[in-house]
């Protein structure tokens, strides 16, 4: 295994056609011999937060919608965002960069309200057996960029992709450019 790049974004390259991860940003989350785990953070769903999961609708961040985690186990999985509001953190919280955290959305929000805010929901997540993401990363399928708290929780996931590769700068910021059709350059 090559060093392991959790808590760090995998940004799809303009040329990865998979529709599942096309033009996505990816928040990993636990990458280790045994394979990687993460969250693509740019695929909201029509799903208000408020039917999803009606307990947590408050404390969502805009847009307070579902977001879909990637392609595996979008029915059973499912995973939840938060930011800590203190230092002392709630059961069923890990953190995991700048006062994020993976939150245990089995716990009743009232009994974490005072700990954390801006919660995002996704279904599903995204994952790698082992060696596989390795060898995508050696295929040049992704860029790995450092995550910023802003990137979990954006205001605009349809503009995260351009923005992430943007503030990069050199190469990868002309990256951000690139049509996703050919055909209209």
């Amino acid at each position: 295994m090559s060093a392991s790049i959790a808590r760090r974004l995998l940004v799809a390259t303009p040329t990865l056609i998979d529709p599942n991860f096309a033009r996505s940003v990816v928040f990993v989350i636990e990458h280790n011999d045994e394979g990687a785990i993460g969250i693509v953070l740019n695929r909201p769903t029509d799903a208000a937060l408020e039917d999803a999961v009606p307990e947590w609708a408050p404390f969502a961040a805009p847009p307070a919608v579902a977001f879909v985690g990637g392609p595996v186990q979008q029915e059973e999985a499912v995973i939840g965002l938060a930011h800590a509001r203190h230092l002392a953190t709630p059961d069923g919280f890990v953190p995991l960069i700048g006062g994020m955290g993976t939150i245990d959305l089995g716990h009743a929000p009232y009994e974490v309200a005072e700990h954390v805010s801006s919660v995002r929901v996704f279904a599903g997540y995204s994952g790698w057996g082992p060696g596989q993401l390795d060898d995508e990363l050696e295929q040049d399928g992704w860029y790995v960029v450092d995550a910023v708290v802003e990137d979990l929780v954006t205001g605009n996931p349809a503009g995260l992709w351009r923005a992430v590769l943007r503030r990069q700068g050199g190469d990868l910021a002309v990256a951000a450019n690139y049509p996703e059709d050919l055909r209209s350059n």
